[in-house]
């Protein structure tokens, strides 16, 4: 089952243990501490994750066992970590998952059960590295409750002068040193839940809960439902080589573990790190910061299965609109620039200062995000009343108050920029970083229209005139002004200009660029980096090359839970979402060719030898579920579902020969493998 991950031993590393995590709480299996979504300790560029004791670290162990078989085994079908004792008379079974659609709730099981006819007592010990304190928060221990211990506190201290410092509440049922099955006893389960929120009301009415469910038996049946129903909704199948099917459905347990659940409380959403929330103390996985690998890297796989989840990754970048104009103004200039590194308030916490002064593409990749959304789900709710359209201005007003003109060459510079590739910095008009400003540009010119609002004449005028660096004679894009081929690349740059900006040029020149940077950049460089190359190569019907840049990926891929490292020497971040977010990418964007376009999805497929059908359920578009089945000879579509309210668009896919197809909720369509794209239906 490409799905479970099973070894009969952990890997050396701790680091490489698979996560358990939900849309508030996260941990790593038998770690002694977890994280709360938002809760960061410490001042500007030594906030981190603050460390929440954890009652779920605890290792099962059997000693009067003769000669056990041991196994560990993580199941992305149910979300749920489990270590196996199999000794001949019995088998002792310890589950541990973070509660999918209650959030606040994470929980632990053991069961004993006999296997022969014997009497005598089973007994297994229970040891844990719980203590009730944290470095990061000054906890006090409240009343018990409900058979549950209690703490709460506050972290020490705050992201920003005078700013709040969250307040951690945690109840856990006691854990005892044993447990037992008496001599009459076939099997018996025990049951432990750890509950954590923002309030003690919340922390109580989770915990509560949690005992409800336990009392009817369904605790963890009321998880593996949640999970499976949103697997469901998001499948993603291939009939192809094994390790890619595993790494697929690892990237989606990871990826999907982070995000709110469909029916879930409206409650704010935190954003993802790249290391995600179970990864972020201080000193580990970029201390828990979000980054763009969020908005460029994580954010289109997961606005294609679950745009709802993409909405709520957009609103944490709302949440911060004020922090990003207090960065604008700091660096002179108007309107909102968000910060490399992000936390609670959108101030910028980069602990080394050359990043957050130079890398300012990110404030058109968030922008980008909105885009996207905007194309797939045409949501103006979002724009007209939620604040989207001040950030897209006040991100409008960021990139010309930035930009210079220049006399000499008649265009518009944006100097002094370190681009993608971190390998170089204080550049000037990095072409990565000129084409997301000048997308950012159009996009607001172009809902500006939509919104009936007057459309500033700087905007479609600086994007018309910034320059995006273009070498003539070599017909390529230099990755700076004064940028010679050969020099070392860090890591995806120009590619990207292809995708997933989309920015206009030849294939000859789509071509050039991959050949040009492909054998410069740096072959340690972070996970996310080949899969774009592979975007790029299968896009101009290269499906073997693409195949060799999407193969190195593997080497980032750890055995045998399927975590990823940052690096393929194992530094860096761990459970790299932004790698796996990068390779779904691959799956979603490559083999499809799919492309978010104003007037479309457009779809253009192509795969390697060993890769002979795709399956994805849950497409959305325009409020329209779809799933798609690619095969070499055909495409079939079928609209699985259609929203009610506001009712969906009906949608028709057309071939670029001409023909129409009608997608009719229920009705399955299949027509000859070619490109085409999926809109509006006239009709």
């Amino acid at each position: 089952d490409p799905g479970v991950f099973t070894a009969t031993a952990l890997p050396g590393d701790p680091r490489l243990l698979p996560t358990l995590t939900n849309a508030f709480l996260g941990t790593r299996a038998f770690r002694d501490i977890l994280h709360a979504a938002g809760v960061y300790s410490g001042a500007a560029g030594d906030t981190h994750r603050a460390d929440v004791p954890s009652p779920l670290g605890l290792r099962m162990a059997a000693p009067g066992a003769r000669s056990p078989a041991e196994s560990f085994t993580l199941n992305t079908w149910t979300g749920t970590f489990s270590h196996t004792i199999q000794s001949p008379g019995y088998t002792a079974t310890h589950q541990l998952y973070a509660h999918h659609s209650l959030v606040h709730l994470m929980a632990f099981s053991i069961t004993l059960r006999r296997l022969d006819g014997s009497t005598h007592p089973v007994t297994v010990q229970l040891q844990s590295l719980f203590v009730p304190q944290s470095q990061d928060l000054d906890l006090t221990p409240g009343p018990d409750f409900q058979g549950a211990h209690y703490i709460y506190g506050q972290t020490l201290v705050p992201e920003v002068e005078g700013g709040p410092r969250p307040t951690v509440h945690m109840l856990w049922t006691p854990v005892p040193q044993s447990l037992t099955l008496g001599g009459e006893e076939r099997e018996r389960r025990w049951e432990f839940l750890t509950a954590v929120a923002g309030s003690e009301e919340e922390a109580k009415r989770s915990y509560s809960a949690g005992l409800a469910l336990v009392a009817a038996g369904s605790l963890h049946r009321s998880h593996v439902l949640a999970w499976a129903a949103l697997r469901r909704s998001c499948s993603v199948e291939l009939d192809g080589p094994l390790a890619l099917r595993q790494a697929v459905h690892g990237c989606l347990y990871y990826l999907l573990s982070a995000i709110p659940p469909r029916d879930g409380p409206a409650a704010p959403f935190h954003g993802i790190s790249p290391g995600g929330l179970s990864n972020g103390t201080r000193g580990e996985d970029y201390w828990g910061h979000v980054f763009w690998d969020q908005d460029t890297w994580m954010f289109p796989s997961i606005l294609l299965l679950h745009p709802a989840a993409a909405r709520a990754m957009l609103h944490y970048r709302l949440r911060t609109l004020e922090g990003a104009r207090r960065n604008a103004r700091e660096q002179g200039c108007e309107g909102a620039k968000f910060p490399w590194e992000s936390a609670a308030t959108g101030r910028e916490v980069c602990p080394e200062e050359i990043y957050g002064a130079q890398e300012i593409h990110i404030t058109g990749d968030v922008l980008m995000a909105f885009e996207q959304y905007y194309c797939t789900t045409q949501d103006q709710k979002l724009f007209r009343e939620d604040g989207g359209w001040e950030l897209v201005e006040a991100v409008a007003q960021y990139w010309c108050s930035r930009m210079e003109w220049s006399e000499e060459e008649q265009l518009y510079h944006i100097r002094g920029v370190m681009p993608p590739d971190e390998y170089h910095s204080r550049v000037d008009n990095s072409a990565y970083t000129n084409a997301v400003a000048r997308r950012s540009l159009n996009f607001a010119a172009d809902l500006a229209r939509d919104l009936l609002l007057p459309v500033p004449a700087e905007w479609e005028d600086r994007a018309r005139k910034i320059k995006v660096p273009f070498d003539e004679e070599r017909k390529y894009h230099p990755e700076y002004d004064g940028y010679s081929p050969g020099e070392p690349v860090k890591q995806a740059d120009v590619v990207l200009l292809g995708f997933p900006l989309m920015h206009p040029m030849s294939a000859e020149v789509r071509r050039n660029d991959l050949e040009m940077y492909e054998p410069v950049t740096d072959p340690a460089g972070p996970a996310m980096t080949w899969s774009m190359f592979a975007v790029g190569w299968l896009e101009l019907k290269e499906p073997q090359r693409a195949w060799s840049q999407l193969e190195k990926c593997f080497s980032n891929i750890t055995e045998p839970f399927k975590v990823w490292v940052e690096n393929s020497d194992g530094s860096g971040a761990v459970n790299f979402l932004t790698g796996m977010g990068g390779f779904l990418q691959v799956v979603l964007f490559g083999f499809t060719g799919f492309r978010i376009t104003r007037s479309g999805l457009l779809f253009d497929p192509a795969f390697p030898d060993d890769i002979t059908k795709l399956n994805l359920s849950g497409v959305s578009y325009l409020g329209n579920k779809l799933e798609v089945t690619i095969t070499r000879e055909e495409i079939r579509m079928e609209v699985t579902e259609t929203c009610r309210d506001p009712l969906a668009s009906p949608l028709e896919a057309v071939l670029q020969s001409g023909q129409r197809f009608p997608l009719w909720e229920g009705q399955s369509v299949s027509f000859p493998t070619a490109p085409g794209w999926i809109q509006r239906s006239p009709s």
